[in-house]
């Protein structure tokens, strides 16, 4: 590195750390009575949100909670939640956000490996903490977090006591100290291909920079803008995976109004998004795709909704069919381990002059890399490649947000960060514009021939069929080719047969956008496509139920 010249501070010089506690002080200063709403049940103003917060970093103080000592949190998208995603981390402990859709024996690994002091669990997990709790290692005691206080705790957990009432029991201020901003303030676990979830946290540091990027990214720029303050927001998105990808952070900070709607339930997210107006929204496809089927959705007015598009690619096929019913969806990119945001999809003063049809070409890709992000792609020998919309290379990036690496994890650390650059293992071009189009995972790319087929084009094509709902394609061995391509199509009109989706991509062949050896052979038409704990498309188990 140069060298620079560096001035020391005068030694009255204030030097300010960046911490969580400066994201929430902002919120009450410029809307104090604005609202934070829990599905149909509860709601309260962002100065009673600062009292709670006070209430519960003075209640895990009582309990014995330390700088340091990490406290595991199993519940629904709530104001709970909010409210631990901000208390926790801001007496200096960890907050886990646990997976809850993860088998019981991940979670136990995920409780130990984090070496989990105290458990904030919802009634509907008691039973799954019961099942594990006499293998968990470091766990000294479990809080009760409940829709209905009144009722009695349960006695197969040792509850400390209800939520609810250990808020009321404690003190409405709290001096929230300075420390180190390179103090870890939360961690979670994502799962791979292979072996057990892997540790994943980020410092305060690192959320405060990542909550000032995604407010610019949502907010400031012309072409994008999705949430500012007099937006409502509601998240679809798991706050486990990624703190809902750190917009309630942004929001928080922004003073907008919140709407957590607690368990995914279609009819009730589209209730709540008529009831309180929600403007603004971020989930994965699959989650649209099935918003956009249910029977509320069937007689409501939804336009005006802007949903943010990440953890799978965007196809044509849904962004249009969102647009029917006046809901906007705009790509974006990044990953657990990149705090998510590495991207979003932006129309500048040249694009905004196209048409709405035109636009959606380009509201689907990946995006533009945001502010403070470094990205690029390279080739199989660590060499960067030409953005020229040409070249396909895996992407690789840096940012002052991106993890450090895996929690106990020195070697998988290594291989994520090689050469300075964390590695994504997704595949990519990256156009004269800056846009990002996600080809494949490494994983999953379709190789045929000795050509590479790229399966998330295959799914957007095929996805733009009319009587196609939801689509997943993957390789699958072939003797003499070493794979092809097979669908799995999820329909809207059961008449639909396999040769009218292969003469659909016929099309396209025409067009010159795939060889006629990327049309699929296989086609199945299913109830249903698998998916992750997070709402992804889970090729992998797709891929095992293909090899038995």
């Amino acid at each position: 590195m140069l060298k620079t010249k560096i001035i020391k501070p005068t030694t009255s010089a204030y030097e300010y750390p960046l911490l969580i506690k400066q994201i929430l002080l902002s919120g009450p200063r410029y809307e104090p009575q604005q609202e934070i709403v829990y599905r149909d049940l509860f709601r309260y103003t962002y100065c009673e949100l600062y009292e709670r917060i006070c209430r519960l970093a003075n209640a895990l103080t009582k309990a014995g909670v330390k700088p340091g000592d990490t406290v595991a949190v199993l519940e629904w998208d709530s104001h709970r939640y909010l409210e631990c995603m901000f208390a926790i981390p801001m007496i200096g402990a960890i907050i886990h956000t646990v997976n809850i859709r993860l088998s019981p024996e991940q979670i136990l690994y995920t409780m130990n490996h984090a070496d989990d002091k105290l458990v904030l669990v919802h009634s509907d997990f008691v039973p799954l903490m019961a099942q594990i709790k006499d293998k968990l290692n470091t766990v000294e005691g479990y809080w009760l977090l409940t829709d209905n206080p009144s009722d009695d705790l349960p006695n197969s957990l040792s509850f400390q006591g209800e939520y609810e009432a250990l808020l009321a029991e404690s003190a409405t201020t709290y001096d929230f100290p300075d420390f180190d901003e390179n103090s870890v303030a939360t961690t979670f676990y994502t799962t791979g291909t292979t072996g057990n979830p892997k540790g994943v946290y980020f410092t305060h540091r690192q959320i405060v920079l990542h909550t000032l990027v995604i407010s610019l990214s949502l907010g400031s720029l012309a072409g994008q803008p999705l949430m500012n303050s007099d937006d409502i927001y509601m998240p679809i998105t798991p706050m486990f995976h990624v703190h809902a990808w750190g917009v309630p952070y942004a929001a928080t900070m922004m003073g907008a109004k919140q709407v957590y709607p607690g368990r995914y339930e279609p009819d009730l997210l589209i209730k709540l998004q008529q009831k309180e107006k929600v403007s603004f929204s971020h989930c994965v496809p699959t989650i649209v795709n099935m918003l956009l089927n249910s029977e509320a959705a069937k007689q409501a007015d939804l336009s005006g909704w802007r949903i943010l598009i990440g953890g799978s690619a965007l196809n044509k096929g849904l962004a249009v069919a969102a647009r029917e019913k006046g809901v906007i969806l705009t790509g974006a990119y990044g990953l657990s381990e990149t705090c998510p945001l590495l991207s979003v999809a932006y129309l500048n003063e040249k694009l905004r002059d196209l048409s709405e049809d035109e636009q959606i070409d380009f509201r689907i890709k990946t995006g533009i890399p945001a502010p403070l992000v470094d990205l690029a792609i390279i080739d199989e020998e660590g060499n960067h490649l030409a953005q020229d919309g040409l070249q396909v290379g895996e992407i690789v990036c840096r940012a002052p947000w991106l993890t450090q690496g895996y929690l106990k994890e020195e070697k998988g650390s290594e291989e994520l960060w090689r050469s300075g650059w964390l590695h994504t293992g997704d595949v990519a071009t990256i156009d004269t514009l800056g846009f990002i189009q996600i080809t494949d995972r490494i994983k999953d790319v379709i190789k045929t021939g000795g050509e590479w087929i790229s399966s998330l084009t295959l799914e957007n094509l095929i996805s733009q069929h009319p009587g196609v709902s939801e689509v997943a394609v993957i390789g699958v061995p072939h003797p003499e080719w070493g794979e092809r391509p097979c669908a799995l199509v999820v329909l809207k009109d059961k008449q639909i047969q396999d040769k009218d989706i292969q003469v659909h991509l016929q099309q396209f062949v025409t067009q010159g956008k795939i060889h006629k050896w990327a049309i699929p052979e296989v086609i199945e038409f299913v109830d249903s496509i698998p998916k992750t704990s997070v709402g992804k498309i889970d090729k992998k188990k797709i891929r095992a139920k293909k090899a038995h």
